[in-house]
């Protein structure tokens, strides 16, 4: 595989932002070279390289050296693996082990892992010294196509997922696409809930593309997984460019993260992944669509088939349509007592909705495993 992997070659998307423009860096194998560039761009000294036990391991030791190599001081700090790490207290605890460890104006910032780690370490360099240069090196799938670009950051508190964060925009992403052959099946298939969310909302070419070709990417063969990501990291770098701090056009990439979030928080963030909450909505999400005759028949069936394919759950988890209701209020899309709800109009192509959370959670809606096709409710 890295034979093959070597002759595809590295590709490059840029985030346009004037001023705060960066590059997002995609390769195969190149995981060596990320300390030159982080001195590049970022100009900083030193490094605070966050991560969590198991990537640490395998991928942040590696960060470390080449950090190293370039000429910057570094160190590595650890925080416990899962959701439950996007806490302010975990954050908190970080503000303290960095400072005490140096952390100046100088510090760069450096998540490797996945959207968690991300997540929160772009949070802590958002609000640390009032803003300190930050770096994503991730290392999972949903983070190299989502969670990495765009500059959102948060951690979750006890009414909600990301109900506390801030913008702020790394300096540059860099993906070694080859760090993906150490990701569990389960983490990998979470992955692909971004990836096909980006083509059934932006790219029908991208949606067919995966429908031909999906096994071939969740095999992680190099020629067809880096232009997947390479057209992923364009759809959100440019979703971003237009929309950074999602006052429109960005709302449509939470397409599914309604309901998603929803069972999310009904779970207290155990035992589902975000990746698995994501597809679960989405499905959820294109059966309303239908019900409301937004979107054409035969639109969430071509879209559970897919999902189904990347090894994803369907169906949400089963708990009362009053629990739901509750969770969906919460929404942090909301906007007086409506949600910004992305419709999925057909493949391809996603508008938001203005719904009350009634209308998206309607009375006689069956939610759980036992819920057939169909079962987003009625109109």
């Amino acid at each position: 595989m890295s034979g093959r992997g070597a002759s595809v070659g590295s590709r490059r998307v840029r985030v346009e932002l004037g001023d705060r423009s960066y590059p997002i860096e995609i390769g195969w194998q190149n995981l060596e070279g990320v300390g030159d560039a982080i001195k590049r761009h970022t100009g900083a000294s030193q490094a605070a390289v966050l991560t969590v036990p198991p990537v640490a391991r395998r991928h942040a030791v590696r960060v470390v050296r080449s950090i190293r190599d370039a000429g910057l001081r570094a160190k590595r700090f650890e925080v416990p693996d899962g959701e439950r790490s996007k806490s302010l207290a975990q954050a908190g605890k970080l503000y303290d082990a960095l400072l005490e460890a140096g952390a100046a104006r100088d510090t760069v910032v450096v998540a490797v892992g996945g959207g968690v780690i991300g997540d929160l370490s772009g949070y802590v360099a958002a609000t640390l010294l009032r803003g300190l240069p930050f770096v994503q090196v991730p290392t999972s799938l949903l983070a190299m196509v989502d969670s990495s670009v765009g500059g959102k950051t948060g951690v979750n508190v006890r009414q909600g997922k990301n109900l506390v964060g801030a913008f702020h925009q790394p300096r540059l992403v860099w993906i070694d696409a080859h760090t993906l052959t150490t990701l569990p099946p389960r983490q990998r298939s979470a992955g692909m809930a971004e990836v096909i969310k980006h083509a059934a909302i932006w790219d029908a070419r991208l949606f067919a593309r995966l429908e031909s070709e999906i096994e071939r990417v969740m095999a992680l063969e190099p020629e067809v997984l880096l232009p997947v990501l390479e057209r992923n990291c364009q759809i959100k770098a440019e979703v971003v460019s237009r929309d950074e701090r999602e006052a429109g056009l960005r709302r449509l990439l939470n397409f599914g993260h309604t309901l998603g979030h929803a069972a999310e928080a009904l779970k207290r963030y155990r035992g589902l992944l975000h990746g698995e909450a994501v597809a679960m909505g989405m499905v959820y999400a294109a059966r309303r669509c239908e019900a409301m005759e937004l979107c054409p028949k035969g639109t969430s069936d071509r879209l559970s088939a897919l999902i189904e394919r990347a090894g994803l759950p369907l169906e949400l988890p089963a708990f009362p349509r009053k629990a739901y209701l509750t969770a969906v209020r919460a929404d942090k899309k909301r906007e007086d007592a409506r949600i910004h709800f992305v419709a999925l109009r057909k493949i391809g192509r996603a508008e938001t909705v203005p719904l009350l959370p009634e209308e998206i959670v309607p009375a006689g809606a069956r939610i759980g495993s036992g819920a057939k096709r169909g079962s987003g409710g009625s109109g």
